[in-house]
């Protein structure tokens, strides 16, 4: 079952932990960044996570691992940036390091309808 609504433009900052699992669940493919503010490599990517926001289909949700640890060791974040991608609710990828935009567009491709 999926969404008709368009993913959003910009990143989702996650304020609830309670609702990650409902970003996941609305969206047909959500790249979620485990990031924090002192980390460098994730504030070189920010220009890449927001492209991926504007230019493709995926919905892309910011975790501050400061803010939620424990959803940061629930999915198993040990570096940051993390990224997950996941499609139709289950969690089908995962990078750890910075990634260049077209490697983050590449891996939502992969799983987009």
């Amino acid at each position: 079952m999926s969404s008709t609504e368009a993913a959003p433009a910009e990143p989702i900052q996650l304020t609830d932990a309670d609702a990650f699992e409902a970003h996941v669940a609305d969206n047909d493919v959500v790249l979620v960044d485990f990031y924090a503010d002192w980390c460098g490599p994730c504030q070189m990517m920010e220009p890449a996570v927001e492209a991926v926001a504007a230019d493709t289909d995926a919905a892309v949700l910011k975790v501050d691992v400061d803010v939620h640890q424990a959803l940061a060791g629930k999915y198993g974040v040990q570096g940051i940036p993390t990224l997950l991608v996941f499609a139709d609710g289950e969690l089908v990828d995962r990078m750890v390091g910075a990634q260049s935009e077209q490697a983050l567009t590449d891996a939502i491709e992969k799983h987009a309808a």
